[in-house]
């Protein structure tokens, strides 16, 4: 059926934009780190701290540390420490571009980093 479902990547990617790309979808690529991507982002309040997602996995505190580093480093979050503990929410503007990114009509030209909000 032609036309029902948005096109994704019809229009060849920048390196800039691959390299970019490429670290999210990295980041994305193992369970525990979506599943921890899904707790931040599902969180009342917007914002969730690492003492509460550390529990809901049969994993160390370091390696869930090490986790959300990687979410960190590809934008997907973001942590504010506060005493002891730090506090993760989701960046929007990766999210968003990235679904922008999958799901625009082809030959629709790619959302550059300008084009964040």
């Amino acid at each position: 059926m032609a036309g029902c479902c948005p096109g994704l990547l019809t229009t060849p990617l920048a390196a800039e934009e691959a390299a970019e790309l490429a670290r999210v979808f990295k980041a994305l690529g193992d369970p525990v780190r979506l599943q921890l991507l899904s707790m931040i982002a599902s969180r009342a309040g917007g914002e969730v701290c690492v003492c509460d997602l550390t529990p809901a996995f049969e994993l160390s505190q370091p390696t869930i540390s090490h986790h959300l580093k990687l979410l960190r480093e590809a934008g997907l979050i973001d942590g504010q420490r506060r005493g002891t503990w730090v506090y993760y929410r989701l960046v929007p503007e990766t999210t968003d571009r990235l679904a922008s990114i999958l799901t625009r009509p082809g030959g629709d030209p790619l959302p550059g980093p300008e084009d964040r909000s």
